[in-house]
């Protein structure tokens, strides 16, 4: 057995600071999830914020999810289950990839599941409609607003005036929004958010109880605030987005706040048992590895799938988009990927 497996203990410098981490990684994490949401909710804040500030955090986030899942999460998988701390069945075969495999193709098996089973209870009520909202039903095939623009038209061109146009838009509203009170668009988009946010805070947990123990502690400590908070915003951004009945208007604000509270948990677990808790040890690579591979398929599916193929492929809005948005688009999500990239050069 090397060194390096050699449980020596943890420092214990640095005290007061790694409690106080608690608290700042938790205000920096809740304001980067929640600021979107409360923005997206308060008129008086989105009023005043454009629009395309709300998009730029989305496409931002994107990016910042595929990179964390990357990045943050498989390579450092692959490190933890390739420990040479581990027995050396561990060598023969690689793991975390498999286990990832695992857990993309579990995911989508449920997302899948979960979709049909929404889809055939629409059916039975007589309503066809897509549970991602992307255009790809029948009812919505060119997307709502093409659908608004063509029963404008429609309403002028019979001899309407610009009063039944008007009506013709909120009768489609209204029509759009019964689809979604039914609850199987919300079901969907709430698993999906749920997905995503289960693959996030596991690795939220870890992350957060191995700065607590670790011995350099003030450079991961400066770099998980950074990463926190893009993470929180990538986050953030997707669930102010979600169009849900009222009845679950609370699920985007308990989802932020759950964000932010995951590290924070994490960071005081590992001051609870820093003097014991050995993170090369045999069991702390296999869980750690285990896990951190688990959320790597689950953010790796969610980012790839969920974000980037139905906001860039399926979106009728981008697709006729022009060069300079879509260019715009696509920028924002390779800077999120980018900088999310960078800061594992430290954590």
């Amino acid at each position: 057995m090397s060194d390096e497996c050699t449980f020596t203990g943890n420092t214990n410098d640095k005290t007061g600071l790694r409690i106080a981490s608690i608290f700042i990684i938790m205000a920096t994490s809740m304001c980067g999830a929640a600021f979107p949401v409360l923005a997206r909710r308060n008129r008086w804040i989105s009023a005043r914020i454009p629009q395309s500030v709300f998009d730029t955090a989305k496409y931002f986030g994107s990016g910042v999810i595929i990179a964390t899942a990357l990045i943050h999460l498989l390579g450092p998988a692959i490190d933890e289950l390739g420990s040479p701390c581990l027995d050396p069945a561990w060598q023969i075969y690689p793991y975390p990839l498999g286990i990832c495999l695992v857990s993309i193709f579990s995911i989508f098996i449920v997302e899948l599941v979960a979709f049909r089973w929404g889809t055939a209870r629409l059916a039975r009520l007589g309503i066809v409609h897509d549970a991602h909202g992307h255009g790809l039903a029948s009812h919505a095939a060119h997307g709502p607003e093409t659908d608004r623009k063509q029963q404008r038209t429609a309403a002028l061109a019979s001899g309407g005036d610009e009063k039944g146009a008007v009506d013709a838009d909120s009768e489609h509203d209204h029509a759009h929004d019964g689809q979604t009170a039914l609850g199987d668009s919300a079901a969907a988009q709430i698993i999906g958010i749920a997905i995503l946010e289960f693959g996030v805070l596991l690795h939220s947990v870890l992350i957060g109880l191995t700065l607590a123990v670790d011995q350099q502690f003030t450079i991961l400590f400066v770099v998980l605030i950074f990463h926190q908070t893009f993470e929180g915003l990538g986050i953030g951004a997707r669930l102010a987005f979600l169009r849900l009945p009222p009845k679950y208007n609370y699920v985007p604000v308990l989802a932020a706040m759950l964000y932010g509270l995951t590290t924070p948990i994490g960071i005081a677990a590992g001051l609870g048992v820093r003097t014991t808790y050995n993170p090369n040890s045999a069991t702390a690579n296999i869980v750690s590895g285990v896990l951190d591979s688990f959320s790597s398929g689950i953010l790796l599916y969610t980012g790839l799938v969920e974000l980037m193929a139905h906001e860039f492929l399926f979106n009728t809005d981008m697709l006729q988009a022009s060069n300079g948005k879509l260019a715009y688009a696509l920028s924002c999500m390779v800077l999120g990927a980018g900088i999310m990239a960078l800061l594992g050069r430290w954590a």
